[in-house]
């Protein structure tokens, strides 16, 4: 009976030096997020995108997200190029921003926008709130989620899983995913169960119901890199 007292007196001594050494090492795992807590996460990152013609009128109109407090965003290509204006549209409608194209690329569907400082109510400059960059590529079945604009006032968020990691579409890998895209959502950010930004929507693949086509982090930071560079 004492042996088997002691043995449980030093099993539980054992096991809250464990606890205590797991809990000063910081090794918690990361928050896992709802469909509901990512849109409320996201939201004020995602706005509306409208490219305009050199007569005035709407060539095209996508979504775009916001990727640094400063006012660096990000597009799809095929939103806005070609266009003789961009126009960014922010809070579902409400306020409509200065925006230019600052890079772009055709073949990786890729564009830079850099928004016009953002005044709150009492005339300061409001920072924008930028998404968190994903560090690591996605997995197959990996849940993910979609935010875009299929109307200029309304933003939707759709559900769903990777795919494919990694797929050549068009001499370009491309990553699949099942969350539902409509048109509108075009350039808008696809997030994993942590609300980290783990993609850009690029478009549908025609040969496939409804598995959808994503730029990955992958080219976007080498794009990011890029105008970081051009711009020193």
């Amino acid at each position: 009976m004492k042996k088997t007292r002691k043995l449980l007196i030093v099993t539980m001594g054992a096991l809250c030096l464990f606890a205590s050494h797991f809990t000063i090492s910081g090794a918690d795992p990361p928050e896992i997020y709802d469909a509901e807590a990512i849109y409320a996460k996201a939201e004020k990152s995602v706005f509306y995108v409208k490219a305009f013609r050199e007569d005035g009128t709407v060539k095209d109109v996508g979504t775009g997200f916001v990727v640094s407090a400063e006012g660096t965003a990000l597009t799809a290509y095929h939103v806005i190029g070609g266009a003789d204006r961009v126009g960014c549209v922010l809070n579902d409608g409400k306020v409509t921003v200065a925006c230019s194209v600052i890079a772009q690329d055709e073949t990786a569907d890729v564009a830079v926008l850099k928004l016009s400082p953002s005044e709150i109510p009492s005339g300061q400059v409001d920072n924008y709130v930028p998404l968190e960059l994903r560090s690591s590529p996605v997995k197959h079945g990996e849940k993910v989620f979609a935010i875009g604009y299929p109307m200029k006032e309304t933003k939707i968020i759709t559900e769903g899983i990777v795919n494919s990691p990694r797929a050549p579409i068009n001499g370009r890998d491309r990553v699949l995913i099942s969350a539902q895209i409509v048109s509108g959502m075009s350039g808008g950010p696809i997030l994993d169960k942590y609300g980290n930004m783990a993609g850009l929507i690029s478009g549908s693949l025609r040969t496939m119901n409804n598995i959808h086509l994503v730029v990955g982090t992958g080219d976007i930071v080498k794009i990011m890199k890029d105008t970081a560079e051009v711009g020193k």
